[in-house]
């Protein structure tokens, strides 16, 4: 190798490539129309009092419940705690038929979604789960 290569390198020449057949039949164009919207996440979870501080498990813990109060209530989370709130706030006579077998929904789900994210733990006497709405 001389200088002139060294310092002056010439560009390589590109050389054609032939692409490979393939007899696979086009897929279709996608359309986003077929596609559901994913409900947003309307509310918050956090484990509170937690006395370890293992963030991973207290992390997954939140997980695990969020996801069975999502199963418990099918997307209507907020709905249900608003209702509670409501229930928990005013008298029975003040709250409509619907808005307390929200709130009684409300009140298995928490549990069921509390025991599902407590189930790791161990040691969580004063534990719990604040869930807010955003």
């Amino acid at each position: 190798m001389n200088q002139a290569e060294l310092f002056y390198p010439q560009a390589a020449v590109p050389q054609p490539v032939a692409a490979p057949h393939t007899d696979a039949p086009e897929d279709p164009p996608f359309r986003f129309e077929d596609i559901e919207p994913e409900p947003r996440v309307a509310y918050t979870v956090r484990l509170a009092d937690y006395p370890h501080p293992a963030a991973d498990a207290a992390k997954v813990a939140e997980q695990r419940f969020r996801r069975e109060l999502d199963r418990q209530l099918d997307g209507e989370v907020v709905r249900a705690l608003r209702a509670f709130q409501s229930a928990s706030e005013s008298s029975e006579t003040d709250l409509t038929r619907e808005e307390m077998a929200l709130a009684k929904r409300w009140m298995k789900a928490y549990d069921a979604a509390r025991t599902a994210g407590f189930r790791d733990l161990g040691d969580t006497d004063e534990a719990f789960f604040d869930v807010r709405p955003i």
